[in-house]
């Protein structure tokens, strides 16, 4: 076998970028706390968010309750009133003498039942709309400091 001119030839004079395996230690080691950190900032993140959606959902369920137990007090209460004054008509019924006192009597009632029953039912209403924005409100803050920590965030 001959050689063939040129073809085997070594380039002695060749600039190659020296590895050190120092330096890329070093990099390798940055990288590793740059990654450590941002995890650990990333879960604190999260715990801090965790802890709020709990807070909020647990003084949901407080105001819930109770709001609930204010809302059916009240209603118990119309019940009650509504009940009450339902036999007091009935005994005065029982001592009508005449017809005309009769229909007299029922349209006072009726009148005054009307009256009564939309009076119990605005504020029941007003109950209620406050009921929902007491309830709603600590998820609706949680909510609003959540978007701020990301706008502040990002």
């Amino acid at each position: 076998m001959s050689k063939l001119p040129g073809k085997t030839e070594t380039i002695d004079n060749a600039d190659s970028p020296t590895f050190e395996p120092s330096k890329a230690a070093e990099q390798v080691h940055a990288v590793a706390e740059l990654g450590i950190e941002r995890s650990k900032e990333a879960f604190s993140k999260l715990s801090s968010n965790a802890e709020t959606a709990q807070t909020a959902f647990e003084s949901t369920l407080e105001t819930a309750k109770t709001t609930g137990n204010d809302v059916a007090l009240k209603m118990i209460a119309a019940l009650r009133a509504n009940a009450e004054a339902g036999f007091a008509h009935f005994e005065a019924l029982v001592a009508v003498k005449s017809p005309s006192e009769f229909f007299e009597l029922q349209a006072a009632f009726l009148h005054k039942h009307i009256e009564q029953s939309a009076e119990q039912a605005k504020a029941l209403q007003a109950l209620m709309m406050r009921a929902a924005e007491d309830v709603s409100r600590p998820i609706k803050d949680g909510f609003e400091k959540a978007l701020k920590d990301l706008k502040v965030a990002a």
